[in-house]
């Protein structure tokens, strides 16, 4: 595909793009539109703002076709396309590794609020795919970023989103008992985005089928891994001034209140809601003795 004047061209690209989000919506998806134009991008290889200066090769209706039918079979997007944006960073995505969502974002900007030295220490719990690891030292270039996942493919994928940037990858499940105790008193910062969702919950054939069951599930609750980061963060933090956001179920915003209060170690702890308006992270800094 190149880049012209829209013509004859342009027509059949719209037309390819109408058909497609038609073919989406009847398969159930609710962002048909924008998935049909993203797929027309990738299939083009251009960015999806440049969609109206381009003109159809031989090869796009054929390519398209493939991207949409495998989208209207529930295959996520952000696989077909192989990355996903979040924040200020566009990330390498794909099986194996958890899709960032945007609803996370909430947690970014509030971890980007923060008042932190000029050279942090910031550790990210449950990585993934690096989302909040890589975004954050791409806002704090001074900072030094610890990111944890105990998942070998995303760590790959992890790995690959973090070359060049300051950030030491870990290999280590975040339930076990001295995570990081090197680290002991010296974290600024910790954010998490740990599996969560209560087990038995039912997801969109996008998650349920895609995203690997050790990302998404925290127990009968959603509360196996959220209570052992706390009592990390306990230890881990630094006294006075550290700080924690952490990721939860829209159902288990009390609850993980409640994890934090139970431990008499935080203050501040306060429940967040993201872009949509649902529960979605709390947060809370060490107290100082």
């Amino acid at each position: 595909m190149t880049a012209s004047r829209p013509g004859a061209g342009g027509n059949t690209l719209r037309r390819a793009i109408d058909d497609a989000a038609r073919t989406l919506r009847e398969a159930g998806i609710a962002s048909a539109r924008a998935d049909a134009e993203n797929l027309a991008a990738h299939a083009a290889g251009v960015d999806r703002s440049r969609l109206i200066m381009v003109e159809p090769d031989d090869g796009f209706l054929g390519r398209y076709r493939v991207l949409v039918a495998a989208r209207a079979d529930r295959i996520p997007l952000q696989h077909l396309i192989g990355s996903a944006g979040f924040g200020p960073v566009t990330l390498s995505v794909g099986p194996g590794v958890f899709v960032p969502r945007p609803e996370t974002e909430a947690l970014l900007e509030w971890a980007l609020a923060q008042p932190l030295p000029d050279r942090p220490l910031i550790v990210d719990l449950c990585t993934g795919s690096g989302a909040l690891a890589v975004a954050l030292a791409h806002a704090r270039p001074g900072a030094r970023v610890i990111a944890v996942d105990d998942s070998d493919s995303a760590l790959d994928y992890a790995r690959r989103n973090a070359a060049g940037a300051a950030i030491d990858l870990v290999a280590a499940d975040v339930t076990a008992p001295g995570l990081l105790a090197a680290h002991d008193g010296a974290v600024d910062l910790i954010v998490a985005n740990p599996p969560y969702i209560p087990e038995g919950a039912e997801l969109e054939p996008e998650v349920a089928q895609h995203d690997p069951h050790h990302a998404l599930f925290g127990g009968p609750d959603g509360m196996a891994v959220i209570e052992p980061i706390v009592a990390h963060a306990q230890r881990l933090l630094r006294r006075g001034s550290g700080r924690i956001g952490i990721e939860h179920d829209d159902s288990t915003s009390a609850a993980t209140v409640a994890v934090f209060d139970r431990a008499g170690m935080f203050t501040d702890v306060t429940a967040h809601r993201d872009l949509t308006g649902r529960p979605r992270f709390v947060t809370a800094t060490r107290v100082r003795r």
